[in-house]
Parts: structure tokens; C-alpha cells; sequence
């Protein structure tokens, strides 16, 4: 196994171990980002945010702008298609107290596509380049890009970008190892991501079908990648971060946690996300949540049916208060 959980680096910026939690839209804000720091994800990284967003002082995007104390290192994902607003957003999140920022040059979704953002930059190198090299001239820490393999099969545009990328001073980049088409069907292409490591000298993170530690040592044996990425895996589950580590350091397998562990965490998340963002939107947020945190569980379709009636946060609560004295006793 060539994985190791040892100090790694994307530019300046020191991680304890090479393993992060991925910017992923309704799941990476403050509260669960605390919490998967807390758990041993080495890096957090935000919800993407709009360059357009911040540069009109949109309330909801300016609010994604907050960090807290116990959460860094934490990386800030921004996206947009042009190079000037995109300069002016990297400048915003610098000094919003990031420590790294990132570039979506990723995502699949179409309203984000549609507008030349995200996965679309990939069939623009160019522009891209341009992009990159404009972040990374308007701020003084480390600019990373995170991206797909290509637009579909026949477009494997990945270590064209990567190239570009470390040719205009990013620091890294992640590789999800998925064409835009496929959006997270299939399978991440390994042979793909190791491609893109053999075509820089800058850190390559990669990114798909990371869900334990047996699968995050096999990111790093068949990629030579330099730090892995976890995304959906990690989705109501902050446990997977200490049994990632565990398995990179000593080959151990962790047990998972039990159902009381689950409802306690889960209740702690909700507590969080109440104080964050209000008793209206953390109840209607957390039932994303709670659907993950019970997968698997005996009755967990009974369990997810009763906490979706749930029409308060006081009842939302008592159920999982409930359930949790369940499991003690």
C-alpha cells in the first residue's frame, strides 16, 4: 500500500493527513464542516459559491462566507466563467479568512453549465487558464482547481487542464474521476486520474467512490495520487475520516459506529444547524441529513417517514431523542 496518512501540503498550507472533504452543495456548510474537522477530515472545503453572488453582495452567498475558529484549514470553492469577477470573488474569500481557495471547473449541473461555469470550463482551456491565473494573481494563498475527467468519454480534457493549471501557479488539483455526462453514475476512472498525475509536478487529490479505507488506499495505489478527496461517502457519515486514517496508517479496519452513535451525532448536527441557520430551514435541511445518517439502520424507511412529518423542530428533536434512549437502554 503506498498510502500513508503522514503531513501533506498544498502550498503553503499545512493538512495533517492527505485526506479532505469535498465541496458539496447542501451538505458542506459550517455546521457539518465543524463536525467532519472535528472527526479527522484534514481539510474542509465549503458549498461552491457564486463569483456573482459575492460580487453583488447577494445575502445568502455573503453568509456562506462564514468560517469558524475550529474549522481550519478550510478551503473556499468559488465558480464562475469570468476571469475578472472571478478574481474580485477570490479577493472576497481571502479575506473572509480562507486558507485555500478552490476553483470549480466541475460541476455537472446544468444551470451551472448552461452559463460556461463548472464542467463547461473544460471544453473553454483557455478561458480556464485564464481564470486560474486571475485568482491566483488577486490573492496571496494557495489556488487549487477541482474538475472532471472531460466533458464525456471522447473529451479527456483533464491533464490538458492540469497543465494549464500548474502553468498559472495553482497549487494543486482534484481529479473527480467522472466525465460531466456521467454526472456520478458509473464508476470513477482510476486509469484516468493517474494519468492526470503523470502530466504535473503539482499535487494531484483524487476524487470518486471513496466510501472506507480499503477504497481510499486503492485511490492512492492505482493513481500515485497525492491526497484523496471524499465526497457523497461522507454524507451524514463523519466517520469515515478516522476510519480512512486508521486504514492508511496502520491497515486497521474500524468498526462502524453504532446506532446510539448515529442518533447522538445526528442529534448534535440538528442542535448545530438550529443555532446556524434557524429552526425553518434546519428542520427542512436536516431530513437530508437524517436520511443518511439512518441508511442502513433497521426500519430506517419508518424511521426516515416519521422524522419528514415531523412539522417542528421540538418534535424533529424529540423523535431522534427518542430514538437514541432506544439504543441506550
Amino acid at each position: 500500500m503506498n498510502a500513508t496518512a503522514k503531513p501533506f501540503y498544498i502550498g503553503t498550507v499545512r493538512l495533517s493527513a492527505p485526506v479532505i472533504l469535498a465541496p458539496m452543495a447542501g451538505v458542506c456548510d459550517l455546521p457539518y464542516r465543524v463536525i467532519a474537522h472535528r472527526y479527522g477530515a484534514a481539510l474542509v472545503c465549503t458549498e461552491m459559491v457564486s463569483d456573482k453572488g459575492l460580487l453583488y453582495h447577494n445575502v445568502h452567498t455573503q453568509d456562506m462566507l462564514r468560517i469558524a475558529p475550529e474549522e481550519h484549514p478550510v478551503s473556499m470553492q468559488i465558480f464562475g466563467a469570468d476571469p475578472h469577477t472571478m478574481a474580485k470573488a477570490a479577493a472576497s474569500v481571502e479575506e473572509a479568512g480562507a486558507d485555500i481557495i478552490d476553483i470549480n471547473m466541475g460541476c455537472p449541473v446544468k444551470k451551472v453549465v448552461t452559463n460556461g461555469e463548472g464542467a463547461a470550463l473544460m471544453r473553454d482551456l483557455s478561458r480556464a487558464e485564464a481564470i486560474i491565473r486571475a485568482v491566483v494573481q488577486a490573492v496571496s494563498i494557495p489556488v487549487t482547481v477541482k474538475m472532471r475527467t472531460g466533458w464525456n468519454e471522447e473529451e479527456f480534457a483533464a491533464p490538458e487542464l492540469a497543465k494549464r493549471a500548474e502553468a498559472a501557479g495553482a497549487a494543486a488539483v482534484t481529479v473527480h474521476g467522472r466525465t460531466r455526462e456521467q454526472f456520478y453514475s458509473g464508476k470513477a476512472d482510476l486509469k484516468k486520474i493517474a494519468a492526470v498525475v503523470r502530466a504535473v509536478s503539482i499535487p494531484v487529490i483524487g476524487n470518486g467512490d471513496i466510501i472506507d479505507g480499503p477504497s481510499a488506499a486503492r485511490m492512492f495505489d492505482e493513481t500515485g495520487c497525492q491526497a484523496i478527496m471524499v465526497g457523497r461517502g461522507a454524507q451524514g457519515n463523519p466517520w469515515i475520516f478516522p476510519q480512512i486514517r486508521a486504514y492508511l496508517e496502520s491497515g486497521t479496519i474500524q468498526s462502524p459506529p453504532s446506532p446510539a452513535e448515529r442518533y447522538r451525532q445526528m442529534l448534535e448536527h440538528f442542535q448545530a444547524l438550529r443555532a446556524y441557520k434557524g429552526d425553518y430551514t434546519a428542520l427542512r435541511e436536516m431530513r437530508s441529513h437524517a436520511a443518511w445518517y439512518t441508511k442502513g439502520l433497521y426500519g430506517s424507511a419508518a424511521i426516515r417517514e416519521r422524522l419528514n412529518r415531523a412539522e417542528s423542530t421540538a418534535v424533529f428533536e424529540s423523535l431522534i431523542r427518542t430514538l437514541l434512549e432506544k439504543e441506550e437502554h
